[in-house]
């Protein structure tokens, strides 16, 4: 049986999924307004045509999408386990938060053959928001795996 998990570990993890949705919306939003990270292609590749830039940020678009679903997942995943297997949770969310941060992390300074930064900063900082959720995610779940009473504890309770 699943035990209720607190309302600010729960707004959390929505926080972080919807953060996640966002970054993704953000390279979009780049895409059809700002032009950002095209901009930021076509200062590390000057000798670029437009139809090479489109191609990079095509790439970027898809492979940053395909994280974002990741991302999703990873906090759906993280509710329904704080719900269901709560001495798990804490491990999970670690990990993931881990895999995530180093992903956002390496996403941010992970340099190409220009020497500039792959991704333009102002995107890099944005994939960087859910690890602020996600941070914030393994505090809670790790403060509330402390508190919960194990199985042995509870049945020894019962017993008295």
């Amino acid at each position: 049986m699943g035990t209720n998990k607190s309302t600010s570990t729960v707004l959390v993890m929505l926080t972080g999924l919807a953060l996640s949705v966002a970054a993704v919306a953000v390279v979009y939003v780049d895409r059809a307004t700002t032009n950002v990270l095209a901009d930021h292609i076509r200062a590390g590749y000057p000798s670029y045509g437009e139809d090479r830039i489109g191609e990079g940020v095509r790439v970027y678009t898809t492979y940053l999408t395909v994280l974002g679903a990741i991302g999703v997942i990873g906090w759906a995943v993280s509710l329904w386990v704080s719900r269901v297997r709560p001495r798990v949770a804490p491990w999970l969310v670690t990990t993931l938060f881990l895999l995530g941060t180093g992903v956002a992390l390496f996403n941010l300074t992970i340099r190409d053959t220009s020497g500039e930064t792959g991704l333009a900063p102002q995107i890099g900082w944005v994939g960087m928001l859910p690890s602020i959720a996600g941070l914030a995610a393994v505090v809670l779940v790790w403060r509330e795996s402390t508190r919960e009473p194990t199985r042995e504890a509870t049945h020894e309770a019962v017993a008295r």
